[in-house]
């Protein structure tokens, strides 16, 4: 039996990448949602659910054994699935894919200090900083890289797949603020917003009550 334990869906990047990663796997997965921002959240964390990952989010179980860590948690539901759901079968397709969604993984720390993820939230006009700026330039090279490379639509060739998931959450920062972006990354941008899981967590993040203040401008 596997268990995804996520936090807000309104902020929660990381959990963002590992339940897309989830729903992903076509297998049954129990969702726990827990609050980032309720009083009771440092005792909340814990608990041995969350605990072991050092109190982040998300955590997937499968039976008694905890993965966390979006790339662990797309690693280990691949190898469940045969290794053909989550990377592209041509060889320099899934290096390519596999290289970008490790940088997402370690990098681009000024643009999400700068653009802190809020799903439900538009502000045009919004100012980034010259670092911020120059992850957004990496990150369209990125796209429009692989876009050509592989045929796209997606970032692997033709199936959505992990890199598209660790990328999710950028996607939905720059269409929170509103970030221009060339014509060939913006469709892409556009394409994953628009993604069944992705419309679907949007549209759970809006049945959401809690707000935190400090992503909300």
């Amino acid at each position: 039996m596997l268990k995804l334990v996520i936090a807000n869906r309104r902020y929660s990047s990381w959990s963002l990448r590992g339940w897309l990663a989830a729903r992903h796997s076509g297998l049954p997965v129990t969702e726990v949602m827990v609050d980032l921002y309720a009083d009771d959240w440092q005792q909340r964390r814990r608990q041995p659910d969350i605990a072991v990952s050092g109190g982040s989010v998300p955590v997937l179980w499968d039976g008694d054994t905890a993965i966390w860590n979006s790339m662990a948690i797309i690693d280990w539901l691949d190898r469940l699935t045969g290794g053909e759901r989550y990377w592209p079968a041509d060889r320099a397709a899934r290096a390519f894919s596999y290289s970008a969604a490790m940088e997402m993984q370690a990098g681009f720390v000024p643009l999400r200090k700068c653009c802190p993820m809020n799903v439900m939230r538009h502000y045009p006009g919004y100012a980034l900083t010259a670092e911020a700026t120059a992850d957004v330039v990496r990150i369209s090279h990125l796209w429009e890289t692989a876009i050509s490379r592989f045929g796209g639509p997606w970032l692997g060739g033709a199936a959505f797949g992990g890199a598209d998931m660790m990328y999710a959450p950028i996607a939905s920062r720059l269409t929170t603020y509103d970030v221009p972006l060339p014509a060939a990354a913006d469709a892409y941008r556009q394409r994953l917003m628009a993604h069944p899981l992705v419309a679907e967590w949007v549209s759970a993040a809006a049945q959401e009550t809690r707000l935190a203040p400090d992503y909300e401008f």
